[in-house]
């Protein structure tokens, strides 16, 4: 009874493999579309890109992460492909560009696999076991040890990563600035070393001045102005109290309904919220600060208690902003004022002044002993530069922190991929395992490329100079010198890359094309039909499945 449908449940299974990998090179192309937009954008010939933002904001700049955050996309595996240079940028914080770029071609040169039926899974495990040999390879055969205290090797790596963006001209500059601040917020406790520049190096940009007038600071400045005109603006060696509570009386948690039968109550409630301000204010002038700072308001009242006690009062500060001056001056943020007590009073600092800068004033809190944290000060000739070298600064940061972390160096310039290459080829691996490592020969492709360099010649020579390189000399460290095209020695140029980096680039690179080939269906989870009910759901049209 059931026999004839037998026939038509086989054909089904056929076309579904066939949909299946349909998907699947729809995939590889939406990953190689997004691969080539970031392409121009690796090395220092690099392109930069002018993205306009629906409000009419323009955005210029080679950074691969600002660059895909800015687009919009409607295929879910270009989505994918956009959220590992996320994951790079949050992990390292520099690579972004090199991961798209590699995880572009890693899809690209399964296209033939797949072509040639074979499945996904077979593709999968080979790239697998090359991902295992590229950690194992760059981990105990091409990298090298860093000595974290060779002040003028890290600065010369932290170079080499500047050296491809806008901030290359003033590269001596930002890499002073990467290592002085990283040095500044490194905190070691019980053997644990922690370097969070997210919290505690805050970069403010001020229009006006040039690049060369950047430089971090001894401390904190903030975008704040005293409350009252008569406080003082110059204090050396000042008292801090770092607050998180109002000096201001108390509203009423809801709705508040008093009641007064003659006019000597009022005066009497006036007197207790008097009384109430005048309290808090001689709890603070009990420790003698120079000035307070406090997350929240303070009322006119508690401004004339504490000017009359020549204290100064700075309202309104972020919780990032205070956590960040109780680290650098030493003073702990108290909630209540009953409970300041003299040891959280911060002495640390050795300066306190409110300049004007531009159109706006701020308040430097300068000259500290031993600052856990501290400001980058940028200037520039407008907003876009201060924006792009923001960016610039915040890669040189992530990497002077890794190398910090994990000192372990790579030649740069396609040497560190030509050697991997070359090291996989040697395996004598057919198939998808000798395809990744032709994949990885993109990069030191795409810097010859950028450079206007030939691209077969030069490829062939470095090919060349590492298949000869004998293996007793330890890693061959010849690359693509990415400003003329040619061929140097990284050694002598000094080009370096901190392992890390690279290690999360081949990882989530190999990791995501594993992903997307994975994937032999997109399905819309949408329900709605469009408007003559006869055509695909807008969701599945956005995914790319246009009703066949």
């Amino acid at each position: 009874m059931y026999a004839p449908q037998q026939p038509i449940l086989i054909l089904s299974k056929n076309t579904k493999r066939e949909s299946g990998r349909k998907v699947q090179l729809e995939n590889i192309n939406a990953g190689k579309t997004i691969a080539d937009l970031i392409r121009t954008c690796l090395g220092p010939q690099a392109m930069m890109k002018m993205l306009m933002d629906p409000m009419g904001g323009i955005v210029m700049t080679n950074d691969g992460n600002a660059i895909l955050r800015e687009i919009t996309v409607q295929h879910p595996a270009a989505k994918s492909m956009i959220e590992i240079a996320r994951t790079q940028d949050e992990e390292v914080g520099d690579g972004t560009t090199s991961v798209i770029v590699l995880a572009g071609e890693m899809l690209s040169v399964a296209e033939q696999f797949l072509q040639q039926q074979i499945h996904p899974t077979v593709i999968i495990r080979a790239y697998r076991e090359a991902l295992e040999d590229m950690v194992r390879i760059l981990q105990e055969e091409v990298s090298i040890e860093l000595d974290r205290s060779d002040k003028k090797r890290l600065s010369e790596v932290v170079k080499s990563c500047v050296g491809t963006k806008f901030v290359g001209r003033w590269s001596d500059l930002a890499v002073r600035i990467a290592l002085d601040a990283v040095e500044t917020v490194t905190l070691t406790e019980n053997g644990r070393t922690e370097i969070d520049i997210k919290k505690y190096a805050k970069v403010e940009k001020i229009p006006g001045g040039s690049i060369d007038d950047s430089c971090v600071l001894r401390g904190i400045m903030l975008n704040k102005d005293v409350t009252h005109p008569k406080m003082r603006r110059y204090i050396e060696k000042p008292r801090i109290v770092l607050l998180d509570c109002p000096l201001e009386y108390k509203k009423g948690e809801s709705q508040t309904n008093v009641e007064i039968i003659g006019d000597q109550d009022f005066t009497k409630l006036l007197q207790i919220e008097e009384e109430h301000v005048s309290r808090l204010c001689e709890e603070i002038i009990a420790v003698k600060p120079d000035v307070v700072f406090t997350e929240k308001g303070v009322s006119d009242l508690a401004q004339h208690f504490l000017m009359k006690a020549g204290i100064t009062a700075i309202r309104r500060l972020r919780k990032t902003d205070n956590n960040r001056l109780a680290r650098a001056c030493g003073a702990t943020i108290v909630n209540r004022t009953e409970e300041l007590t003299e040891k959280d009073v911060g002495t640390g600092a050795g300066l306190f002044e409110i300049k004007k800068m531009g159109d706006e004033y701020f308040c430097f809190v300068t000259e500290c002993e031993d600052p856990k944290a501290c400001t980058i000060l940028l200037r520039g000739a407008s907003k876009d530069v201060l924006n792009e070298t923001e960016r610039n600064l915040q890669d040189a940061l992530h990497v002077a922190r890794n190398l910090m972390l994990d000192p372990k160096l790579l030649p740069g310039g396609g040497a560190v991929e030509m050697a991997v290459s070359q090291a996989l080829t040697n395996k004598q691996i057919q198939g998808p395992y000798r395809a990744v490592a032709q994949a990885l020969e993109i990069i030191p492709r795409t810097l010859t490329q950028n450079c206007g360099g030939n691209t077969i010649r030069t490829l062939t020579a470095l090919r060349a100079k590492h298949a000869s390189h004998p293996a007793t000399e330890g890693p061959c460290t010849w690359g693509i010198d990415g400003e003329t095209g040619q061929l140097v020695d990284m050694k002598e140029k000094n080009i370096w890359e901190p392992l890390s980096v690279k290690l999360q680039v081949y990882k989530t690179a190999v990791e995501t094309a594993i992903l997307l080939l994975r994937i032999d269906d997109i399905v819309s989870g949408s329900k709605k039909k469009s408007d003559d009910g006869s055509g695909p759901s807008p969701a599945a049209a956005a995914a790319g499945m246009g009703g066949e």
